[in-house]
């Protein structure tokens, strides 16, 4: 799809056209849809697919014309074919022709740079080798109980309250605190940094500004593990025979940190809202049907992270989908609409429970490398969250809650919440709602402590030949001890966990 292949006929301004509401609203030349000024993109996926096929062409900001990847196994193919597509812009006809302007609102995703998921070839093997080597070291089993304990800390914040708002105290927390610690920086960890992560990211009047304030704190800890490598991501990025310049460490930082840190956290609210929302998911959780990692699995299928991913590009004249695509066209990797292909999902209600064949983290020599990060962020998380509050619910209607949505990405503004006050929990320990037992001095273990005798009474005389017999003694009644620790001595020996209980203790990592 080139320019020329939709460009007005006259001269008129392009932005000009319907108000909001009337029918041909959001419609550039040739009748194609501005994606920025839909409200509902699901439906349009919809009217598009029915309009097109599996690729349609739409239009960006400015009328930058693209095309949109709608089936399931178009999306694979592109991804999969770096033959015939590329992640680098610098081939894109509308950006050498001048269609893109430097300050495109999208400029910042579609701009080459310097970093991996941009390069190819050799210099793309070098990149992600880097990246690859580094995340490989991580031990999932202390992650997940790194994740465990931010979890109880972040949950000992409001949950003595029995109200909260679960994106803005719990989503948006979470994965930033993980996040730093992974990267190597866990005392940058605090909502200074969570709030400037969220603003770079939506691209307000003061992103710039966040955006600086995160990479201060990412060239600080690239000097510092420069100087005095340990362990944690930023240090093998480093000491990678790939030889990164500070530059390329720093950027790549940067990518994980604010990929994992938007997909995370929509992942999170989605998963979360869901069990909310959905009495047959929440029982099927309960009951057992379901695990959360099979939740989460569902929830990518279903609200993909990322709708769209900016962008691949066409390096020769190819066919996909019944489309003709020349050279230097711009094509929308699109998991929202592929996860609902009706060639793969015919009955979109029936569980995809076991299928992983979503493509929510992409796929390819560019598949997202962080992505079983962000599944035990998820996993563990989401199971430890309902541990401590089994009875949260939403305090809205369901109707009330607010998006913020974008080409990119639909985020979940709040989630309010209540749920039966509970006390705040070691954070060491292993997640559970029960209350704290009153502590009683007098609590005691084996028989009933006797009650003591009226002094006036006097023991019964033993006979002689009873006297002489051997008399049983009773085992003395020990007091249960204050600190609530049992003595070893009064009680039988702790019964060995089952196999699938330890099983479990050692993959949520406590």
């Amino acid at each position: 799809m080139t320019p020329e292949s939709h460009a007005p006929t006259g001269t008129d301004d392009t932005r000009s056209g319907p108000p909001p509401g009337c029918p041909a609203h959001g419609l550039g030349p040739g009748g194609l849809h501005r994606l920025h000024e839909v409200e509902d993109l699901g439906a349009l996926y919809e009217q598009l697919r029915e309009q097109h096929g599996p690729v349609a062409p739409v239009l960006l900001h400015d009328d930058v014309p693209i095309w949109i990847v709608l089936g399931h196994a178009e999306n694979l193919h592109m991804v999969r074919s770096p033959s015939q597509f590329c992640r680098d812009s610098r081939i894109w006809t509308p950006l050498k022709d001048g269609l893109v302007k430097p300050d495109h609102p999208l400029m910042p995703h579609i701009a080459w740079q310097p970093i991996a998921s941009h390069a190819e070839g050799d210099e793309h093997k070098r990149l992600r080798g880097a990246v690859m080597g580094a995340i490989s070291t991580i031990d999932f089993r202390s992650l997940r109980r790194y994740i465990n304990r931010s979890t109880q800390q972040i949950v000992n914040r409001f949950c003595e309250k029995g109200e909260a708002d679960l994106v803005g105290q719990f989503t948006e927390h979470l994965p930033m605190a993980v996040m730093c610690e992974i990267l190597g920086m866990p005392g940058e960890y605090n909502d200074r940094i969570v709030e400037a992560a969220r603003d770079a990211l939506k691209g307000t009047e003061t992103a710039i500004a966040s955006h600086s304030y995160v990479m201060d704190a990412l060239s600080r800890l690239t000097a510092r593990r420069r100087a005095q490598p340990e362990e944690d991501l930023a240090s093998y990025l480093i000491t990678h025979p790939a030889r990164l310049s500070d530059d390329e460490v720093r950027e790549h930082l940067r990518l994980v940190l604010f990929a994992a840190y938007e997909a995370t956290t929509n992942l999170l609210s989605n998963v979360l809202l869901t069990v909310l929302i959905d009495p047959r998911f929440r029982a099927q959780l309960n009951g057992g049907q379901m695990t959360v990692p099979e939740a989460v699995e569902q929830s990518l299928w279903n609200e993909p992270p990322f709708s769209t991913v900016f962008a691949y590009f066409a390096k020769q004249e190819t066919e996909l989908g019944g489309q003709r695509i020349r050279r230097g066209d711009g094509l929308l990797f699109a998991p929202l609409p592929a996860n609902v292909d009706p060639r793969v999902r015919p009955d979109l209600k029936a569980s995809m429970q076991g299928n992983r064949s979503h493509l929510a983290f992409g796929g390819g020599p560019h598949e997202c490398p962080g992505q079983d990060i962000g599944r035990s962020i998820a996993d563990v998380g989401v199971d430890a969250l309902l541990m401590r509050l089994p009875d949260v619910e939403l305090d809205c209607d369901e109707e009330d809650l607010r998006w913020t949505a974008s080409i990119a990405s639909r985020h979940l503004v709040s989630m309010p919440v209540q749920f039966s006050p509970k006390p705040p929990q070691d954070v060491s320990e292993q997640p559970n709602h029960k209350p704290v037992p009153a502590q009683r001095s007098d609590w005691q273990i084996g028989t009933v402590q006797p009650q003591p005798q009226p002094a006036a009474v006097a023991a019964p005389v033993q006979p002689a030949s009873a006297a002489a017999q051997p008399q049983p003694q009773s085992a003395p009644v020990q007091p249960h001890p204050v600190s609530g620790q049992p003595q070893p001595a009064s009680e039988e020996p702790p019964r060995r966990k089952g196999v699938w209980r330890r099983f479990l203790s050692w993959w949520r990592g406590y």
